[in-house]
């Protein structure tokens, strides 16, 4: 009597399986909003004066290709695979697009370019792309819960970039409508490929980290085109000797591959970003700006930060080398501002010298009796001194976006368009979001692609970069 079979084998079956019909109307429409968001996080990173931008957009245009999927605010298309590739990057490139707390992970960073990519290449309908995006998110998370994040992130790996090469694969795989054998393929492949370290906290550029998304949404396309095209590949990446748990993270729980399928969603649990940096040291922010808010605080009143924040993280945030992910740097940056955008990191603020004053003035206290809840709930406390003596507290488990502390639809949209606008004139801005507002009704995503395509800044205006004088997001709120 044959017994039941393999975990891959399953987990393929219902990658096949699934249609957005079956998907609760509450998680669909979830799925538009996550979408809105992450395309206005790409649209304002596809600004060229960004390094990364730029220089990988060129990279892509010198290497030429057949043109079938657009490069987002770039004027020009080129192979789905390089599509992929630099969209996936310029997904997590302002780091303030929806990620999931507790998989440690930037899910839709490489799902909504795979899905993008892909379904432009084969002029997939507009349900069938939001269809391949929500699977491409799913497989993702459950990945990151078979393989455990937190064991990925004390090898050195990235959990996005390793996770998201299945979750790539897996929408890819979609688009390209293939069969469950050929789905167990290219989740075999994605395995082959999938990679991206977490050595680029040592890049000051900043360019390695939004590369690993990129990698990821490249190497799934990849696993998903060849297995298309009859290309072999280890059939079982979840079992055997050579498989993805002894090979990532020495951990195995590959039940989370297929609990309660079809009645738990992690797009839903999601959360929102509203400032451009490491989403550990966003609970601190918003206690901070809450203080300076409760008590009318100026950075010249605060003499002393410090930030408590559980232990099993701290190493990510605690004087790292990138600003991004550097506590010592974003608590003074969002007090002196209001706010952290992307161009906050990827310019010097510490010029400033009341930003440069509370960089020396600010500690990160590792505290592991806030340990209890990680990784579900980054809980911080912030302690200020004041110049005037006064010791003042706030604690914070959940960031302003998070589903226990959520977004209103409105506010989204607006962050959103405030994103968007630092490329693009409101009207294209507002026509390219209308379309996702109804995105199931689409014939196939061409309008959309080409919208994202070809932008359109305001007459006789240049595109602008984030900050407080183009009007995004200020003091938390959007």
């Amino acid at each position: 009597m044959e017994g039941p079979a393999p975990v891959s084998t399953q987990f393929a079956e219902r990658l096949n399986k699934f249609r957005l019909r079956e998907v609760p109307d509450e998680v669909v429409a979830h799925a538009r909003l996550i979408l809105l968001d992450t395309i206005g996080a790409m649209l304002a990173a596809s600004n060229r004066k960004y390094s990364a931008t730029r220089i990988l957009v060129d990279f892509a245009r010198e290497l030429g290709g057949r043109p079938e999927s657009s490069l987002v605010g770039q004027g020009f298309r080129t192979s789905c695979v390089n599509a992929a590739l630099v969209n996936g990057m310029l997904g997590y490139y302002c780091d303030i697009e929806p990620h999931h707390v507790g998989g440690i992970l930037h899910a839709t960073a490489v799902a909504v370019p795979t899905s993008l990519a892909v379904a432009e290449k084969v002029s997939a309908s507009g349900a069938r792309f939001l269809e391949a995006m929500l699977l491409g998110v799913e497989v993702t998370c459950r990945v990151s819960y078979a393989i455990n994040p937190t064991a990925l992130y004390n090898r050195g790996f990235h959990p996005s970039a390793i996770c998201g090469a299945f979750g790539a694969a897996a929408a890819a795989g979609h688009l390209f409508r293939l069969s469950t054998p050929k789905v167990a393929v290219a989740l075999g492949l994605a395995m082959q490929q999938a990679s991206g370290l977490l050595a680029w906290a040592s890049d000051r550029t900043e360019n390695s980290r939004p590369f690993n998304p990129g990698l990821a949404a490249r190497n799934g396309t990849t696993a998903a085109y060849l297995a298309s095209l009859g290309f072999g590949g280890p059939p079982t990446p979840f079992e055997g000797k050579y498989d993805v748990f002894t090979a990532f993270s020495g951990e195995r729980n590959p039940q989370a591959l297929l609990a309660e399928w079809g009645e738990h969603f992690y797009l839903p649990e999601l959360a929102y970003k509203l400032y451009s940096s490491c989403s550990f040291t966003h609970p601190g922010l918003d206690a901070l700006l809450d203080l300076a808010r409760r008590y009318h605080l100026r950075s010249t009143d605060v003499q002393e930060i410090v930030l408590r924040f559980p232990k099993s993280g701290a190493h990510m945030i605690d004087n790292n080398e990138l600003k991004s992910h550097c506590a010592q740097y974003i608590l003074p940056v969002g007090l002196v501002f209001g706010r952290v955008m992307i161009d906050d990191i990827l310019q010097d603020r510490l010029r400033n010298p009341e930003v440069a004053r509370l960089r020396e003035q600010t500690r990160l206290i590792p505290d592991p009796e806030l340990d209890g809840g990680w990784p579900e709930a980054y809980a911080s406390i912030v302690e200020i001194t004041t110049t005037d003596g006064r010791h003042l507290t706030a604690r914070v488990d959940h960031a302003k976006g998070n589903r226990e502390n959520p977004l209103t639809p409105d506010e989204i949209y607006r962050k959103y368009q405030s994103l968007a606008t630092t490329v693009t004139s409101e009207a294209h801005a507002a026509e390219i979001a209308g379309l996702l507002r109804e995105i199931e009704k689409l014939p196939d995503v061409t309008r959309l692609a080409g919208l994202l395509r070809n932008l359109k800044p305001k007459p006789g205006g240049r595109r602008r970069s984030g900050g407080r004088r183009s009007g995004t997001l200020r003091s938390g709120r959007p």
